[in-house]
């Protein structure tokens, strides 16, 4: 079964002061409307690669909603990602069968501040470390544009690797075996930093699923403590995104805070693409 990655999802409280931001940043940032159930809109940076990044906000209170913070205690930053499905009822299917539970299809949409109304479907996971799956019901191209709003001024082109906290990386990864149809694993132990890696490719993307191996006290410095404190704060899920560039000597981490608390880092190399 053929998934790749759809879009990752950054959820922010102010979405006005966020598109200025990673406009900043470098990044062309489009409008992308209200979504159906009136609880949330949204702003979207698409890429060369056919991916992008979702900046989302709340407009009412949705404590029914799955990224819904009924605290406001956790702030800006990663909260999912999502995977494209040929068939999202198809893919919930397969899960099934390999005893990996998602819900779905569930029917959702927006409408463009030009008035063109997309829809798709959802299949949504009963774990934290899984993504959702969204597949189109409306063309694609309308969901996510293509032409020159795929260009940015940071040189940014796709979404070369994303690492994610987890908790069990055994666990997780039976998960994702279970997803992706026995996908092929490269096993990474870090003797010393308390820390093991796996990654699985996702199309022209990377997973990395990063675990702490001690989860009895609190590491003094390092990697292994950022995983533990993401953890302990917002429980499994998105913990940095590396974006190609094609421009040189771009490569640098950018300014977390103009970034809403979202790890993210300009890498060299340059996307293949994917067909759309």
């Amino acid at each position: 079964m053929s998934l790749s990655l759809d879009h990752i999802v950054i959820r922010v409280q102010d979405l006005e002061q966020t598109i200025a931001d990673f406009t900043t940043l470098g990044f062309t940032v489009q409008r992308g409307g209200t979504h159906a159930d009136g609880a949330t809109h949204n702003a979207l940076i698409g890429f060369a690669d056919g991916s992008y990044v979702e900046l989302i906000a709340f407009l009412r209170e949705a404590p029914e909603h799955r990224w819904w913070d009924a605290s406001h205690g956790i702030g800006d930053g990663f909260v999912d990602f999502a995977l494209l499905p040929q068939s999202v009822a198809s893919t919930i299917a397969a899960a099934r069968e390999r005893g990996l539970s998602y819900d779905g299809p569930f029917a959702g949409g927006r409408v463009r501040p030009d008035g063109e109304r997309l829809e798709w479907q959802i299949g949504k996971p009963s774990s934290a470390d899984l993504p959702f799956l969204c597949g189109d019901l409306t063309p694609r191209r309308l969901r996510v544009a293509e032409g020159d709003v795929r260009h940015h001024a940071n040189g940014a082109r796709g979404v070369g690797n994303i690492t994610l906290a987890v908790n069990d990386l055994n666990a997780s990864l039976a998960r994702y075996r279970a997803l992706l149809g026995e996908p092929g694993v490269q096993r990474a132990p870090l003797p010393g930093y308390e820390i093991e890696l796996a990654i699985l490719a996702l199309g022209t993307t990377t997973l990395t699923l990063a675990s702490p191996t001690c989860h009895t006290r609190e590491p003094a410095v390092g990697l292994a403590a950022d995983l533990r404190r993401r953890l302990a704060a917002r429980g499994e899920g998105v913990f940095a995104v590396a974006l190609e560039t094609n421009v040189d000597n771009a490569a640098r981490s950018l300014d977390r805070a103009l970034a809403h608390d979202s790890i993210i880092e300009l890498i060299a190399g340059s996307s293949t693409g994917r067909a759309q």
